[in-house]
């Protein structure tokens, strides 16, 4: 179902990992952002979007995560977008011969057998130097960074001021920093917030790719709580965080996303 969160923008989201699948109303149809997760959930879309009478026209990925680089024939034959090194990444994965088995391995159990991998990953990169969206439809500003993956970038839509921050400021999930591949995972995703700031001083609104949206003070909030959680990783301060000490009923797993980065900082 489709739940708008403010002017021209709705959301819908995939219960497995509460992902959340942006919509962005333009002048001759919609930009589908990390739609997922599931064939059903993605049909469903699809419905949703006819019913509105409005096309989809174009679509992104906010980063080269398997549950946001997800597609559905019935959203159309449209450029999904990414930046040059989401691009690049998928492009590299998709050359393997064995990519399809690869994906599979990490996809949850419980949906591996629902989730659509035909169109999985298959992008097109931003214009060199562009800034913003190229389609006919609110202004829509890009803005990446290295924070959370290789290529992220979280979205402005400006008119509306909607922060789509991709997998970033979650009530859900704690930071989840690139302590694998990142050169200075810390650094980075400081920096990446840093960007983030500066974007919400238009915003009024946040949707996380995970999680609940935020509305007014949340946003910043979202920024301060974040911005605590990485600086106690970088000094090894105390974490008075929520999503640690009380995450919600059913979601206590998450926490071993924080127990996880802790001990992969430690060894580095």
């Amino acid at each position: 179902m489709l739940t708008e969160v403010a002017d021209g923008v709705l959301v819908h989201r995939s219960e497995v990992l509460r992902n959340n699948t942006v919509v962005v109303q333009g002048t001759d149809g919609v930009l589908v952002v990390d739609p997922g997760l599931t064939e059903v959930e993605m049909a469903c879309l699809a419905r949703d979007l006819s019913e509105l009478g409005q096309p989809v026209v174009a679509g992104f990925a906010t980063h080269p995560d398997w549950d946001h680089v997800l597609w559905y024939d019935e959203l159309g034959d449209v450029p999904r977008y990414g930046t040059a090194d989401c691009v690049a990444f998928m492009a590299d994965l998709r050359a393997q011969p064995d990519w399809r088995d690869r994906v599979a391995e990490g996809l949850p159990p419980e949906i591996a057998d629902e989730t659509p991998l035909d169109l999985f990953g298959l992008l097109t990169v931003l214009p060199e130097g562009a800034t913003e969206l190229p389609w006919a439809g609110p202004v829509v500003r890009v803005v990446e960074h290295a924070g959370h993956a290789t290529g992220h970038a979280a979205l402005l839509v400006e008119g509306s001021g909607v922060l789509v921050a991709g997998d970033m400021l979650s009530d859900l999930f704690v930071p989840m920093l690139d302590v694998e591949g990142a050169a200075d995972p810390v650094g980075d995703y400081l920096a990446g917030l840093a960007r983030l700031d500066q974007a919400a001083e238009r915003a009024r609104v946040v949707v996380p790719g995970h999680g609940t949206v935020g509305t007014g003070e949340e946003v910043r909030l979202r920024l301060e709580r974040d911005r605590a959680y990485v600086l106690a990783l970088r000094d090894g301060g105390d974490f008075d965080d929520p999503r640690i000490s009380t995450p919600e009923t059913g979601w206590e797993w998450t926490t071993a996303i924080h127990e996880g980065q802790l001990a992969a900082l430690a060894r580095r």
